[in-house]
């Protein structure tokens, strides 16, 4: 079973012991997120192409070995994970590539990838005995903690910003959390829950604090080389917001090549909207450190400034050969249609930033015309109503009678 045997900081490199209770490193403080490692060496003997492909698990726990939960009866009953990927040949032969595979993470128990992380956290929480589980969320981390602690009979603490969409926070109240919508923006939101998950003892799920749920988050890079046959795609391209979905994939990949199951990692690209590209900014200009500042874009999901899992982040890019791009919002809405268009999966705006990004490079001819590429739809078009209807134009009226749809129908 999934077991850490050290945890590595991301900024200086110190190795620490794997205590659940340990999140960052003392000496560069809350930037200094932490790599979870395990022993390879032992893992390439028990999980392999072969024992994956005889487990009839067709979930992220599949992975367990590579996961650091250890009590399989703290694994919630939600499925999650094994979500689709598809190949679209029209959106590959209009944009000039390859291939083109849309993962479809939308297609989660809370519609959205935060799940791959809650279903780790609530697991480890009950581990630790913990009845109490928090975070802080524009809103997918949100929902995704409240339906996973609901199932697992755990209460959940909840901070929002109070500009976080009614769907998503209608969700948490479903779910029953106990939700703090915050006067202020995301990282007011973040820095008061972090203050209140000190004070209260509660189990933190903030990703970008807690080492271990970017181990959860990973499993979509490990489904995408599974359902690839093991030979990953040259570039699997993702939404940016604080990092830590693009450093999750690039450490699924990473631990899949440490073990043997592929032999090479994709390039890792991140897209950030144009209001709110503190990491592309970095990126773009070599610098070592991320510098924080306002945040505005309609893609709640990734409308982060202050972006705590940077590090990370900018290690995915850097290590894998990739590289980063910015959209306008005007772009992000018009890559929503077109994907729900061409292959039925309807995204919300941070979703189809991935998709809007591609779309951006393959105008711009950055990719090359055999190369395969993923983009990760990372969350359900449903979560955010509101903003798809800026990408649509409005019904049809006509009055309930043939005659006036007929004339309606003529114009």
């Amino acid at each position: 079973m999934g077991k850490a045997v050290k945890l590595e900081c991301a900024i200086c490199g110190k190795i620490y012991d794997p205590d659940p209770e340990f999140t960052t490193c003392p000496d560069c403080g809350i930037d200094g997120t932490m790599h979870v490692l395990y022993d390879y060496e032992e893992i390439r003997e028990t999980m392999t192409a072969e024992s994956l492909a005889r487990d009839p698990n067709r979930s992220l726990w599949r992975y367990l070995s590579l996961l650091p939960v250890s009590d399989v009866d703290a694994v919630p009953a939600l499925q999650v994970g094994w979500t689709p990927l598809y190949d679209s040949k029209a959106l590959a032969e209009r944009y000039g590539v390859g291939r083109l595979l849309v993962k479809d993470d939308g297609r989660n128990p809370t519609a959205s990838y935060k799940d791959r992380a809650s279903a780790v956290a609530t697991a480890m929480a009950k581990e630790l005995g913990r009845d109490v589980v928090a975070c802080a969320s524009t809103g997918n981390a949100a929902s995704s903690l409240s339906g996973f602690a609901a199932v697992s009979g755990l209460k959940s603490v909840i901070f929002v910003p109070e500009a976080a969409p009614e769907a998503k926070v209608t969700q948490l109240l479903v779910y029953g959390s106990r939700v703090f919508s915050v006067r202020g923006d995301y990282e007011e939101t973040v820095n008061l829950a972090i203050e209140a998950i000190d004070s209260e003892g509660w189990y933190n799920r903030n990703c970008a604090i807690n080492p271990y749920l970017v181990e959860g988050k990973k499993t979509c890079a490990m489904e995408i080389a599974e359902q690839m046959g093991w030979k990953v795609p040259d570039r699997v391209i993702t939404s940016v917001g604080d990092g830590c979905i693009i450093s999750s994939l690039y450490k699924g990949f990473l631990d899949l090549k440490r073990i043997g199951l592929i032999d090479r990692i994709p390039a890792i690209t991140g897209v950030q909207a144009e209001g709110a590209c503190p990491i592309h900014d970095a990126v773009l200009s070599g610098a070592d450190r991320v510098t924080f500042g306002p945040a505005d874009t309609l893609a709640d999901s990734i409308s982060v400034g202050a972006p705590r899992n940077w590090a990370k982040a900018l290690n995915a890019v850097r290590s894998s050969g990739g590289t980063t791009v910015t959209v306008s919002d005007q772009e992000i809405l018009e890559a929503m249609t077109e994907l729900a268009r061409a292959t039925g999966v309807f995204g919300e705006p941070a979703g189809v930033t991935s998709f809007a990004g591609f779309r951006k490079m393959a105008d711009q001819g950055t990719l090359g015309s055999d190369e395969t590429v993923a983009i990760v739809v990372t969350g359900n078009g449903l979560k955010d109503a509101a903003s798809a209807r800026k990408a649509v134009e409005a019904p049809t009226s006509v009055d309930p009678s043939m005659e006036s749809f007929l004339k309606v129908l003529k114009r």
